[in-house]
């Protein structure tokens, strides 16, 4: 059983909110924070919210366009991956969430995670280069930080990227430069899965690789944050 609700997070940009969901019980429990990619915070970035949950985590799917305009911000984030991608707006706004996330009174601090795709991704493994209070990113079809040795500061990664896509070749160098730093991860590229295949609700959904996905993140998860 589980609890959720929406919530106004104080500190970032105005308006800036999310939607929180919680196992029941006191905890105290460790904390995800879940970033969507460019569709906004909709009912598939939800349900994995919910999903999280149901395994005993506190998680927080933050909407990063909240009540802006979503072109607007999109080529705003997108053009700061390039040109500031370690210390832009939505970097400011995902720390502004984790600390909301880590003040709930049934959140452990000492155990807390992010998950993201497309967009959302390519922040989450940039987040994870700038903030010590990460212990474990998962990062699905994202860009890689510039410059990409900031990886060097990264928590460990544990990472899905489709064949079919530009950015198979992100995570394959992910894969190595983590590796050439001594970075704990798992990164794996999907034969024949595109763009948001996770997104159980987009025409591009691969549910093979989204199950397969799923587990290996469950697993990454509840070994770094036991």
């Amino acid at each position: 059983m589980t609890t959720a609700q929406n919530v106004t997070i104080p500190g970032g940009t105005a308006g800036l909110n999310g939607y929180l969901v919680a196992p029941a019980g006191d905890g105290p429990y460790p904390g995800i924070v879940v970033i969507h990619e460019a569709f906004g915070l909709n009912d598939d970035i939800r349900s994995i919210a919910d999903r999280f949950a149901q395994e005993g985590y506190i998680a927080l799917a933050v909407d990063l366009f909240a009540g802006r305009n979503r072109v607007i911000c999109m080529f705003r984030f997108f053009s700061s991956m390039f040109t500031n991608a370690l210390n832009h707006g939505g970097i400011h706004d995902l720390r502004t969430t984790l600390t909301f996330l880590e003040n709930q009174p049934n959140v452990d601090k000492n155990r807390l995670g992010a998950i993201g795709f497309c967009m959302g991704g390519s922040f989450a493994i940039s987040w994870a280069c700038t903030d010590e209070r990460l212990k474990v990113v998962a990062p699905f079809y994202a860009m890689n930080p510039r410059p990409m040795d900031a990886v060097a500061r990264a928590c460990p990664v544990v990472g899905s990227y489709p064949e079919k896509d530009f950015t198979a070749g992100a995570g394959r160098k992910l894969d190595a430069t983590l590796g050439d730093y001594d970075i704990a991860h798992d990164i794996k590229v999907y034969p024949g899965a595109t763009h948001s295949f996770f997104n159980a609700a987009g025409g591009d959904a691969n549910e093979a690789a989204a199950a397969d996905a799923w587990e290996r993140v469950k697993a990454f998860f509840a070994e770094k944050l036991s």
